[in-house]
């Protein structure tokens, strides 16, 4: 099933989407599906009628994996992590598909990054491997934007990869996907800029989940970014952005300054 989060006659709501591409419909969930339930209303809309969102703003935290990906460890010229690498992006910096990004002024090389995002469902700690999917309410795809720059300058990734819409996400949360090997990839200004696979993760989503679930309590509506293949690169004001992760969909974001 497809969650989507969306605003109609200036409300937002929840909505399950169905169909055919070019012709879906949004059914409005009652309540946050997260804390009540997935409970169709008999309110429907057609997709092209409404403005997706964000699917959801996480209420605590974004975790992030980075290095999570040979090839993309080996372009940036680091090693392979022994140990997921863990770091935060804040929930300021979550942006909807299709909302214009603004650059931060201090950065000049921003960069993109594909990712398959986690999507949590329910409070939960230290949950082993083999019953991870019963903590996970879905996946989204996720653009885990980045200031290489002061990445570098600053020794630390907060402001490099928290800025303000730093997090797109989008364009809704699949409930029901096999994520052993699925493509993941990016496109700028139409080009294929990025193709890889989650099976050439060196830590895969169970994992990953029972990993971050040790250090941190995680709460419904959490997120975990699982890291980029290879094929990140520069991008400025104008470009347009689109990860494509199978089995979930297309989201884009424009870039402004």
């Amino acid at each position: 099933m497809r969650i989507a989060r969306f605003t109609v006659d200036n409300e937002i709501h929840f909505g399950a989407v169905q169909g055919a591409p070019g012709a879906e419909t949004v059914t409005v969930l009652a309540g946050d599906p997260f804390y009540t339930g997935i409970h169709p209303t008999e309110q429907r809309h057609q997709l092209a009628d409404v403005r997706l969102l964000a699917p959801v703003i996480p209420r605590s935290k974004i975790v992030c994996v980075g290095r999570n990906y040979a090839d993309h460890a080996a372009e940036l010229g680091n090693e392979l992590p022994t140990s997921p690498m863990l770091f935060f992006k804040p929930n300021t910096s979550v942006a909807g598909p299709g909302d214009p990004v603004t650059l931060p002024p201090w950065t000049e090389e921003v960069s993109y990054e594909a990712e398959l995002a986690v999507v949590i469902g329910r409070m939960c700690k230290d949950v082993p491997v083999e019953r991870v999917p019963e903590v996970v309410f879905g996946y989204t795809a996720a653009n885990d934007l980045t200031g290489r720059d002061v990445q570098r300058t600053d020794n630390q990734w907060a402001r490099a990869k928290g800025f303000d819409g730093a997090c797109p996400l989008g364009p809704w949360i699949e409930t029901d996907l096999d994520t052993s090997a699925l493509a993941v990839r990016s496109r700028v200004n139409g080009q294929t800029k990025q193709d890889g696979s989650t099976r050439d993760m060196v830590f895969d989503v169970p994992f990953l989940v029972s990993y971050v679930s040790q250090a941190f309590t995680l709460l419904p509506g959490d997120v975990i970014l699982t890291g980029t293949p290879a094929g990140v690169g520069i991008v400025d004001e104008g470009d347009r952005i689109e990860v494509d992760v199978e089995g979930i969909g297309v989201l884009p974001t424009v870039l402004r300054r």
